[in-house]
C-alpha cells in the first residue's frame, strides 16, 4: 500500500497541527511518566514523529516503512526504514530501554507478522525495559475499527496481553479504555482540556476507544511459552 498517499490524504495540514498539539500534552502529562531522561527510546511506526518530538530521553530511534519519516524526525534521531519484525541488522539485543507503539499493530498484515514483531521487541529491549502501547480496541469499537483502509488485524487488549505473554513480556498495566479512537473524535483539542481529560479517568470509560498497555521484559528472561 502507498503509505505516503494514505497518510497525506488522511491528515491534512490543519488536522496535523491539532493532532500535534494533542501529542505534546500526551507526552508531557502521560507518556513521560514511563520514560527516563537517560533512556534509549524506539518509536515503532513513527509516522510524523509527534511522540519523538516531545518526549525527553537520551537517544531517539524512529522505525517506519515510509522513507518520508526522515523529514519529520527531530534532530539527532536515528531513522530506520524497515519492518518492525526484522530489525536484526539495525538493533542489537538488549539495546533499547523503551519501545513505543501507537496505532501500529492493526496495520500488520497478519498474526504471524504480529508475533514476529513482538519477538523482535522482546529481543531488543533491555532487561527491565518497557513496551508502551496505544492501540485501537476492536472489543470497544466494533465495526468502526474497519473505517480505515490500512487496518488488517483485529486486536483487543486481551488478545495483545496474551500474545505478549507468549513472547515472554509481562503486562504491568492495562486500561481497556483510554483515549478516543481518533483525533477527529469529539474530545476537545485545546491543550488545557486534554490535560483535564487525562486527569479525569471516569470519562475514559465513556469516550475511550483505544487501550493503553505497559509490558515489561523480566530482569531475568524466563522461557517463552509455546
Amino acid at each position: 500500500m502507498d503509505l505516503k498517499k494514505v497518510y497525506s490524504n488522511r491528515f491534512e495540514g490543519k488536522d496535523r497541527a491539532a493532532k500535534e498539539a494533542v501529542w505534546q500534552v500526551l507526552c508531557h502529562q502521560h507518556f513521560q511518566k514511563y520514560i527516563s531522561h537517560d533512556d534509549t527510546v524506539l518509536d515503532l511506526g513513527a509516522g510524523y514523529c509527534e511522540f519523538l518530538k516531545y518526549i525527553r530521553c537520551r537517544e531517539r530511534i524512529a522505525v517506519d516503512l515510509n522513507p518520508e519519516v526522515s523529514g519529520f524526525a527531530p534532530p539527532g534521531t536515528r531513522v530506520i526504514i524497515a519492518s518492525g519484525h526484522d530489525l536484526k541488522s539495525q538493533c542489537r539485543d538488549n539495546s533499547v530501554d523503551v519501545v513505543f507503539a501507537s496505532n501500529f499493530f492493526e496495520h500488520l498484515p497478519d498474526k504471524a507478522v504480529l508475533m514476529a514483531t513482538l519477538e523482535e521487541i522482546f529481543r531488543i529491549l533491555t532487561p527491565g525495559g518497557k513496551l508502551l502501547v496505544l492501540q485501537p480496541n476492536i472489543r470497544i469499537l466494533g465495526g468502526s475499527y474497519w473505517d480505515f483502509i490500512d487496518h488488517h488485524i483485529p486486536i483487543t487488549d486481551r488478545m495483545l496481553a496474551e500474545a505478549l505473554k507468549m513472547v515472554g513480556l509481562e503486562v504491568s498495566e492495562i486500561h481497556p479504555r483510554f483515549l478516543p479512537y481518533t483525533t477527529r473524535s469529539s474530545i476537545p483539542k485545546h491543550p488545557f482540556l486534554v490535560r483535564l481529560y487525562l486527569k479525569f479517568k471516569p470519562i475514559w470509560q465513556i469516550m475511550g476507544g483505544q487501550f493503553w498497555l505497559v509490558a515489561v521484559k523480566p530482569q531475568v528472561a524466563g522461557s517463552v511459552s509455546a
